[in-house]
């Protein structure tokens, strides 16, 4: 079948292209995986050209891949079965802001700052800060998080409503705008997380927040990250409404301070920032100072300017990247794996200890408030050696966090990278998810090969 004569024949020929160029941009992600070019890329203006796809792409058992900007972290964007990438650029419309109902609707391909920006005249923000500037049905697809999770929490609880083309090509809503239901089963819930592999999302309806009075940002250090961790449960279990608490250890602040220009001194830190009233946050960051100190708090640095907040954020944001830079022909293998703050001090010694031991450059933090920390680990994708090296390193980690009540997964999703460990993870639970896959999508051209194993 000559693909592309065949979709122009619904969709205007400047939506549909087999450019060269255009197929390498999207046959990988953010990841370490190999790539592999779809047969066609189509850029969707509508829930229509969507459905027309997916009717058609169903009737000939085409794969189908949702794409947005390609940060995702597991493979789930590379289409290794060929076939169709849908890529949403063209859809990135805002399309109603609420802001009464602490709501926005808006289409997949709508990039998380590009939404900020917008809510700010309104004196509102959307919560999840994955870090990199994602689409937000990028986001919805793998259920994001990121360092605003430990006040805010996670996509999933801030998607009220999704628009969905299925398999077939039908167009559902999920959803709606009220605050809560109980009735029928959560559909919502459901879909966000499912890495494209139920259905197409075309429309998003999110719950937003306004903008605090007043922001405080921080940075603490220890003498060792058990320290560290201690006190950021401390100041978690005393109800202490801190917005983000984030860990780096020693070695990852040398790399921030190569990267970013800075010269936090090299030890394990704590990023925190304080969302509230001038009163209240005066109280809150008092008692977290108190806390902190009780567990050894070497030093704790206050930033209340916003261009000195943004430069603390930044140098924690940008840490993947200064791995990546300082590993020339180096590809990013990341863990995000979740265990019980009980948990948390050993694990991320463990990391830390798995990658000295291996002689793998890496960082190791986390987003200490929820139990979620990362090892960034740099792999040379064409030395098969260092490739087995770091996912060695890559499944112990996460063989510790599920022999410890946790998760192999925390926000980055499973795509490819994770599936190992889904029966592992699920039990017998993984064939219900498989049953579910098959009655959503019975010929499986959603996003095939991502996030359920072949069962």
């Amino acid at each position: 079948m000559d693909l592309l004569k065949e979709l122009r024949g619904f969709l205007p020929d400047d939506q549909v292209t087999v450019n060269q160029t255009v197929l390498e941009q999207h046959s990988r992600d953010e990841s370490y995986h190999a790539p592999h070019l779809p047969d066609v890329v189509v850029f969707p203006k509508s829930r229509e050209d969507v459905s027309k796809v997916l009717q058609f792409a169903n009737k000939h058992q085409i794969p189908v891949v949702p794409f947005g900007v390609g940060s995702s972290l597991e493979g789930h964007v590379i289409p290794y079965r060929g076939g169709i990438t849908l890529d949403f650029q063209l859809m990135n419309r805002i399309l109603e802001i609420r802001p009464r109902d602490m709501l926005v609707r808006v289409q997949p391909g709508v990039l998380r700052t590009q939404l900020n920006k917008e809510l700010s005249k309104h004196g509102l923000f959307f919560s999840v800060d994955p870090g990199a500037d994602a689409t937000l049905g990028g986001m919805a697809a793998t259920n994001a998080s990121g360092t605003t999770a430990v006040r805010y929490g996670v996509m999933r609880d801030q998607v009220r409503d999704l628009e969905v083309v299925l398999a077939d090509g039908r167009i559902i809503h999920t959803g709606g705008l009220s605050a809560k239901s109980s009735s029928g089963y959560n559909l919502t819930g459901l879909f966000v997380g499912s890495e494209g592999t139920l259905g197409v999302f075309t429309e998003l309806t999110l719950r937003v927040y306004g903008i605090p009075e007043a922001t405080m940002a921080a940075r603490a250090t220890f003498p060792s990250v058990k320290n560290a961790v201690d006190a950021a449960v401390a100041i978690i279990s005393t109800g202490i409404p801190v917005a983000r608490i984030e860990l780096v250890d020693a070695i990852s602040i040398k790399q921030v301070n190569r990267f970013s220009g800075t010269d936090y001194p090299e030890a394990p830190t704590l990023f925190l920032e304080f969302h509230g009233n001038e009163p209240g946050l005066k109280q809150d960051v008092e008692s977290a100072t108190e806390l902190a100190m009780q567990e050894g708090c070497q030093g704790f640095q206050f930033e209340t300017d916003s261009k000195a907040r943004s430069q603390l954020w930044e140098a924690r944001h940008n840490l993947a990247y200064a791995f990546i830079k300082a590993s020339p022909g180096k590809k990013l293998m990341s863990t995000d794996v979740v265990v019980p703050l009980t948990e948390l001090t050993g694990a991320i010694e463990h990391a830390r200890q798995m990658l000295d031991e291996y002689g793998i450059e890496g960082a190791v933090l986390g987003h200490v408030g929820d139990g979620n920390y990362h090892a960034v680990l740099m792999t040379d994708p064409n030395n098969p050696d260092d490739v087995k090296r770091t996912e060695h390193v890559n499944a112990s980690i996460v063989e510790y966090a599920l022999s410890r009540g946790g998760t192999c997964t925390g926000e980055h999703g499973v795509g490819v990278g994770k599936m190992k460990y889904q029966r592992q993870e699920h039990g017998d639970a993984l064939d219900l998810m498989a049953a579910i896959k098959k009655s959503f999508d019975p010929n499986g051209i959603l996003n095939p090969g991502k996030l359920i194993p072949a069962i």
